[in-house]
């Protein structure tokens, strides 16, 4: 069983389907380990599994104990840690975090949520040969309200542009959360990197 790589996850794109599934504990990764490509410890389990209303109150020493324990349960899949809210409001608090984060989790990369605004942390972290997934689209640590995007014209627009500057900024991937279709369409046909998509149609790359 061959550990995925980034550089196999890249190579995906246009090619062949990219699993992804979330897991927060060691039998659930044990499990989607032998299907995956890709795990993300998802800051979600403050909703599915603590109750929260959001995932805004997730402390990154939660996501820490999870992705610990989802990581020694996985020998193949590319473990995602999906940074919690307020800990990359700047590229340094960023770096210190992220650093510390796979230090101690041993995890593959991390996942910022973020498009244009972040593009100049992602940029750092990868710089700082910190590995980094983007997520545009619907984004829970900053929505108010869980709705598709994409709708309108102007929302389409700023989801586009905000897909093509995480793709340049050096991350390897972009989660596509709760777009419309022909938008998810559109931002995987237009960026060399592969789309991840939650509730985003078929034509994601995974």
């Amino acid at each position: 069983m061959k550990k995925i790589t980034i550089n196999k996850i890249l190579k995906k794109k246009n090619k062949s389907p990219i699993a992804c599934l979330t897991a927060y504990s060691k039998n659930t990764a044990k499990v989607a380990d032998k299907y995956c490509d890709i795990i993300l410890v998802g800051d979600s389990l403050g909703m599915v599994l603590y109750g929260m209303k959001t995932t805004r109150d997730v402390k990154i020493e939660t996501m820490i104990l999870h992705a610990t324990a989802v990581k020694r349960s996985t020998k193949k899949s590319l473990v995602i840690f999906d940074m919690p809210y307020g800990t990359y409001p700047n590229k340094f608090i960023a770096y210190k975090n992220a650093k510390n984060v796979i230090k101690l989790t041993k995890c593959d990369a991390i996942k910022l949520e973020g498009g244009t605004k972040i593009v100049n942390i992602i940029k750092y972290l990868v710089k700082k040969k910190i590995p980094v997934m983007g997520h545009i689209g619907l984004m829970p640590q900053t929505s108010k309200k869980f709705k598709v995007k994409g709708k309108n014209l102007f929302q389409k627009n700023q989801i586009l542009k905000d897909a093509l500057a995480v793709s340049k900024s050096g991350a390897f991937a972009i989660v596509l959360e709760c777009v419309v279709e022909d938008l998810a369409k559109t931002i995987t046909k237009k960026i060399l990197i592969p789309t991840i998509g939650i509730g985003a149609s078929k034509y994601c790359d995974g």
